[in-house]
């Protein structure tokens, strides 16, 4: 089987179509697409508009003023870099079976979505404003959407049908026993085609499988997180035969970068039962570090942290699982850069009871060391 830009092209086209199909946060659903750049190159560039176009009165006589309407941009760095290199075993390049390739290519897609939903979904939490409630059940679940609902307006967060919300499947068990949870086969094929189950207090609906320490819902609007992906090497059938390690072997292998943001925090809603972390970051005395202060959500005084974790932590992950690093509030500073996301997990009797997210901007990052007295 000859490898050539053709069959790179068709190859890496595949794994995205399984990537879309299986994403829960999805493309459209979930992020937007809107950016400029090429995210090979390592960033791209996010069109922010300030302020939306004036309308005044206008003059028949005299005519009216030119305004300007400030369209500014927010960096995005690319900073997630993922790789399939799946040997195929017993065949050269040439003579491997498509069924073999069609077979890496289908589970290579599978395991990038998953991979995506996860790093997408760190970026969502740590971008969100959270609301943290005692508990959640049949009777009160959807006064907790509505709250969520009334936020968003008040936040000027448009509601043209594309407002969504990930449930995770205990709080999902809680929804579908609302009354006023209309299923997808009631809605029509547009919903359909979202992925979406349902609607509710005008979300559209996904069951998230997610285990997040406390985490019940998140709600939002696609037009507020952004999602920039791109193959750098396109997936393709390799030889191995040069290895010096390989015999009559092949791989298939390919190279994908990507990254997220959250453009607008109040757009972003994310819901946990009983609680969450409430963190705040402010710039550390030692160049490059941030600290990290608990002010709210907590049940003792023993935290450990991750930095742009892999997984998130679940409800009960012991202290010796986590193997996260020792944090104190307040003290600890945390080498970062922009972009990064923080995992603070408190620990009580060996065990996580709770966990927060937080950002990491420009200003939350000490710029030179503090001056010796």
């Amino acid at each position: 089987m000859p490898t050539n830009h053709e069959s790179q092209k068709r190859y890496s086209r595949l794994v995205l179509e399984k990537v879309r199909s299986e994403c829960v946060l999805a493309d459209g659903f979930v992020f937007n697409n809107d950016y400029e750049g090429d995210p090979t190159a390592g960033a791209v560039k996010i069109p922010v508009r300030d302020d939306e176009v004036a309308v005044s009165d206008y003059d028949k006589a005299n005519g009216i003023e030119v305004t300007h309407g400030a369209t500014t941009y927010t960096t995005l760095v690319i900073d997630k870099d993922k790789a399939i290199n799946e040997l195929i075993d017993g065949y050269d390049a040439e003579s491997v079976p498509d069924e073999l390739v069609a077979d890496r290519l289908d589970s290579g897609g599978y395991s990038l979505s998953r991979q995506l939903d996860t790093d997408g979904g760190t970026v969502l939490l740590a971008g969100s404003t959270p609301l943290n409630v005692t508990a959640l059940a049949k009777d009160n679940i959807y006064d907790t959407i509505v709250d969520i609902r009334k936020e968003m307006s008040k936040a000027n967060i448009p509601d043209d049908g594309k407002r969504y919300l990930l449930v995770v499947p205990d709080a999902f068990a809680l929804v579908l026993k609302c009354p006023e949870f209309i299923s997808a086969s009631e809605l029509g094929d547009e919903v359909k085609q979202t992925g979406a189950v349902g609607k509710i207090a005008g979300f559209l609906v996904k069951e998230w499988n997610d285990t997040t320490a406390n985490l019940a819902m998140l709600a939002g609007h696609p037009k507020f997180a952004t999602r920039a992906m791109e193959w750098k090497v396109a997936v393709h059938v390799q030889d191995l035969k040069g290895s010096g390690k390989y015999i009559g072997a092949c791989a298939v292998q390919g190279r994908n970068v990507y990254g997220h943001k959250v453009l607008r925090s109040k757009a972003i809603r994310s819901v946990y039962a009983p609680g969450s972390l409430t963190i705040g970051l402010a710039a550390g005395e030692t160049a490059g570090t941030t600290i990290a202060t608990i002010s709210a959500g907590n049940t003792g005084t023993t935290y450990a942290y991750k930095l742009n974790p892999a997984s998130r932590v679940a409800f009960g992950m012991t202290t010796a699982a986590y193997g996260g690093t020792t944090l104190t509030s307040g003290t600890t500073e945390i080498t970062a850069s922009e972009g990064d996301v923080i995992e603070i997990v408190n620990l009580s009797s060996g065990k996580v009871v709770s966990v927060g997210y937080a950002a990491v901007g420009a200003n939350h990052i000490a710029a030179e060391a503090a001056a010796s007295e």
